[in-house]
């Protein structure tokens, strides 16, 4: 692993302990106080905040999964090079991708179609 990997995988690991812990708190507060699905869609519409918070998630899931999942494929299977490093490039478009799509559709439905 380059030292760039290593200060990025540890760097998004910092981010993402503190927003999954904030997204966690979100989901207790939501169904301690009885939120239902609509009611916490109603309060994440056109957040920019909200919006912020979670594409930012994302990216830190779109660094860090990666690295992670290339470090383990390069110990404990013989599969190295650059194809390893394509291969999960891609995985790591995907992520982002899917990640941008879901929070926009959150924040602002009609992006994607949803009603």
């Amino acid at each position: 692993m380059t030292a760039l990997m290593f200060l990025l995988q540890r760097a998004s690991a910092v981010v993402l302990a503190f927003a999954v812990a904030v997204h966690l708190a979100t989901i207790i507060y939501a169904v301690r106080v009885g939120l239902t699905a609509g009611e916490v869609l109603g309060r994440t519409r056109e957040n920019g905040w909200f919006l912020a918070f979670y594409l930012v998630f994302v990216l830190a899931v779109a660094i860090h999964a990666p690295i992670g999942l290339r470090n383990i494929l390069r110990e404990w299977t013989p599969w190295r090079g650059r194809s390893l490093d394509i291969v999960l490039a891609f995985f790591a478009l995907l992520l982002l991708f899917l990640g941008f799509r879901a929070a926009i559709a959150v924040y602002l439905p009609i992006a994607v179609g949803v009603k």
